[in-house]
């Protein structure tokens, strides 16, 4: 393998899959040339390589070995389907090369648990969930964890699905492993739909959303789920996050803590974004601000990025550092986590019964 890094800082890395998500490293590297580079991507189709060759300007390779034989990435990013995602992600280790995978890092238990065994014997393998980076999930959960909220027992997640939502509830209360009882029941009505990922809707057409709440209660702290996957991309089904502590709760944009017992403060959370009436600097989110104090800021800027790419970006820098002995971010462990408790809620949907976790063998 070739031992070139040049600039210095520069993150390179390579793509095992040339989906839709691929494309979400693709625009990063792109927009921030200076900071990440793709050094290759793995796909099978002839036409799709060349294609990826033609929009991108990437070099393309049909297999993993040839891939490791012509580039030298600090790690690999594996985007496949999940349920092919375990096979991939053995492959690499077995090439020592770290690997940043999408979630879930497998279709299920049995697909999982082999992969902790590679981890036990030395492989580098984080997943890249990134809701929690993202830069107002970011900004709540600082806020959260502050201490204004004092402790917190209370979390309602309504803005992504499975196993996103149930990061987002564990990361709130600071749950870490430990075992939930969970009741879920689902609820379905009519909804005009929105845009998808091709765009904008052509005509009206109205489907039948499917909702699930779900209770997780650890103990004495209670996190809710409540989310429909055709709430992704709609216009009119707006993300909320309630977040509750015995000092104050986080709701939505608004911040409400006790200063002291005669002293309530009150906070909105508001983006600084340039580019915007006289502003000429450019078009992208400086930060977030709550109250006197900045609660997110860009560590991206100028990049002209949504916000799930700042939060993919950041994943991608926090892979790098944990390459380099830094601590992991969003561990193979942690996933597995998220994942199972996603499948006993979907249990219990079904079922209609309440269902306990239990604890797994990667919580040792």
């Amino acid at each position: 393998m070739n031992s070139s890094k040049e600039p210095a800082g520069r993150i390179d890395f390579a793509i095992i899959g040339s989906g839709w998500r691929s494309e979400f490293f693709l625009r990063i590297a792109r927009e921030l040339p200076d900071r990440f580079r793709v050094v290759g991507l793995v796909t099978r189709g002839d036409d799709t390589g060349r294609a990826v060759q033609k929009m991108w300007g990437v070099p393309t390779f049909a297999t993993i070995d040839q891939l490791v034989q012509h580039t030298a990435p600090e790690f690999a990013v594996v985007s496949v389907p999940r349920e092919v995602a375990p096979e991939t992600i053995t492959r690499l280790a077995g090439l020592g090369m770290p690997v940043l995978t999408e979630t879930p890092p497998g279709l299920d238990l049995d697909a999982i648990l082999p992969l902790h065994r590679l981890v036990a014997d030395g492989a580098i393998i984080q997943v890249a969930e990134q809701y929690h980076l993202s830069p107002l999930l970011s900004a709540q959960l600082s806020i959260a964890h502050s201490g204004k909220l004092g402790e917190v027992s209370q979390v309602m997640v309504a803005q992504c699905h499975d196993y996103h939502g149930v990061s987002i509830i564990r990361r709130a209360l600071g749950v870490g492993f430990a075992e939930a009882r969970i009741t879920a029941s689902v609820f379905r009505s009519p909804l005009v739909t929105g845009p998808g990922r091709s765009g904008e809707p052509e005509q009206e057409a109205v489907v039948e959303a499917t909702q699930v709440t779900a209770r997780f209660e650890f103990g004495d702290q209670l996190g809710v789920y409540d989310f429909a996957g055709e709430q992704y991309f709609s216009w009119i089904r707006a993300n909320r996050l309630l977040i509750r502590g015995d000092r104050g709760e986080i709701n939505d944009l608004e911040v409400r803590y006790l200063q002291n017992f005669r002293t309530p403060m009150f906070h909105t959370i508001r983006r600084v974004d340039t580019g915007e009436g006289g502003n000429l600097e450019g078009r992208f989110l400086r930060g977030l601000i709550a109250g006197d104090e900045w609660v997110y800021r860009n560590p991206f800027i100028p990049g002209r990025l949504s916000d799930d790419e700042l939060a993919i970006a950041e994943c991608l820098v926090r892979m790098s550092a944990h390459v380099d002995g830094g601590p992991p971010f969003y561990s193979l462990a942690e996933a597995s986590q998220d994942h199972y408790l996603q499948l006993l809620m979907h249990q219990a949907v079904e079922t209609g019964e309440a269902v306990t976790s239990t604890r797994q063998p990667w919580c040792d």
